[in-house]
């Protein structure tokens, strides 16, 4: 039997790596894109190996109710990645809690409909597992798993917009799972980073790119929740192919400070001009578990890898000098 599965949100960060590694397993994908005509947003992906016979890419909007029915029939599982990833926003309901909920709402909706899906696996984000109030006595003590979860008052009285936006839209998922029957498993990922395939950089690979050169911290505090963007893609293969994936699974494989990323990069590349990190705390960030992703048969590279192969695609790009 051809196997058959649609990915949503097609040109992006994490979707282009999904598509490949499908692709390269011998998956008939189908995938969604806002625009075919827009090339930048296409071109990665139809120069893929395999893409000629096993790509077959579909144009459907998150907020246009049955746009994705095309796209999900006939597959045997969903990858719903397409979502707004954003941390400063004018209107936050607009452009990111509209997008990202209703159109969850929407690609469900064609799931439910069609006959042929076996299981839903959905990008969620660690943003919908620990803006809470827990969240801000966070010590070496302390490791978030997958029995923490967002609060929407927390996001909102924070500002935390992609977190209310990623925490409505789970909340919403879970519910729909249960009242039709849908086998669902999300994924948690951290602050994503690696080499993307997309011609344009997405807001991880800006705000590594932006610590790197200048030093500016994308997160406030300075503790960064690491992990690769090839592990992310291909925990979603796990997810899908693993018949006991169920529920959620973080996806974390390191909790760092800023500076200690600093310090890889100065034994990688010595001529790297970093800037200079002076208040180093001393005692270790929080943790988040990797037990249950483990236990699904996920691995995590080393950070070292991930930043060494970020900052080469960085200088391939003519983006940072070495």
């Amino acid at each position: 039997m051809e196997k058959v599965v649609c990915v949503t949100g097609a040109s992006g960060y994490i979707a282009s790596w999904l598509i490949k590694l499908l692709l390269q397993r011998r998956y008939t994908v189908k995938a969604t894109v806002r625009n075919l005509r827009e090339s930048s947003k296409v071109g990665h992906l139809t120069s893929l190996e395999g893409a000629n016979e096993r790509l077959h890419l579909y144009e459907a909007d998150l907020l246009d109710e049955g746009s994705f029915d095309s796209a999900v029939d006939a597959c045997q599982t969903v990858f719903h990645t397409a979502s707004p990833v954003a941390l400063s926003v004018s209107d936050p309901q607009t452009e990111l809690i509209d997008p990202a909920l209703k159109g969850t709402v929407n690609v469900l909706n064609s799931c439910i409909k069609s006959s042929t899906i076996k299981r839903v696996v959905i990008t969620s984000s660690i943003a919908s597992v620990m803006f809470n109030y827990d969240s801000l006595n966070l010590g070496e003590d302390v490791i978030v798993d997958e029995t923490w979860f967002s609060d929407p008052i927390f996001c909102r009285e924070k500002k935390e917009w992609y977190a209310l936006s990623k925490t409505l839209a789970e909340t919403a998922t879970w519910k729909m799972a249960r009242e039709n029957g849908l086998d669902l498993v999300t994924l948690h990922p951290g602050f994503t980073i690696g080499p993307p395939l997309q011609p344009s950089l997405n807001l991880s690979c800006v705000g590594l790119l932006n610590l790197i050169k200048e030093g500016k911290q994308l997160l406030p505090n300075g503790v960064y929740r690491y992990v690769d963007v090839r592990d992310v893609a291909l925990a979603h293969i796990i997810a899908m192919e693993n018949p006991s994936a169920n529920g959620r699974y973080c996806l974390v494989g390191r909790v760092a400070y800023s500076f200690e990323a600093f310090d890889i990069l100065k034994l990688i590349f010595p001529s790297l001009n970093l800037p200079t990190t002076e208040n180093r705390p001393t005692k270790p960030p929080y943790q988040v578990s990797r037990k249950r992703a483990e236990s699904l048969g996920i691995s995590f590279r080393p950070l070292e890898e991930s930043l060494k192969d970020s900052v080469e695609c960085f200088r391939v790009r003519n983006l940072i000098t070495l």
